[in-house]
């Protein structure tokens, strides 16, 4: 059984770095065609796609966020990593990781999420 946890500080100042980091058990994340992802829901709205880092390495960010974005990995702890530099409040929202299958076409296993609070 695959699982995915999410952990970083849950409170970040204004123009600071948010940091999320992604513990993947149960499976590789360089196993061929799974693509792990970041997904955040700020309040009272729909989920936001952030962006990808591949089983090969490629990564892809969404074009509102990706002069802020990057997405990183650690193979030989099977972790992920987003940073997001200068931030806002409008960066307050629950921080998903998400691993996308790509045969599939599905988004197939959602860490819980973490909250990430942007706030001076």
């Amino acid at each position: 059984q695959v699982q995915l946890q999410e952990s970083g500080p849950g409170l970040v100042k204004p123009s600071q770095t948010l940091v999320l980091t992604c513990t993947v058990s149960g499976g590789s994340i360089t196993t061929n065609y799974y693509y792990w992802n970041w997904i955040r829901q700020p309040p009272g709205k729909g989920l936001e796609w952030i962006g990808y880092i591949g089983y090969n390495g490629v990564t892809d960010y969404s074009p509102s966020l990706k002069r802020r974005t990057s997405i990183s990995k650690d193979t030989s702890k099977n972790q992920f990593t987003l940073q997001l530099s200068s931030v806002t409040p409008e960066d307050t929202a629950v921080y998903y990781c998400v691993r996308y299958y790509s045969d599939y076409r599905s988004y197939d296993y959602w860490g819980q999420g973490t909250q990430g609070t942007v706030s001076s």
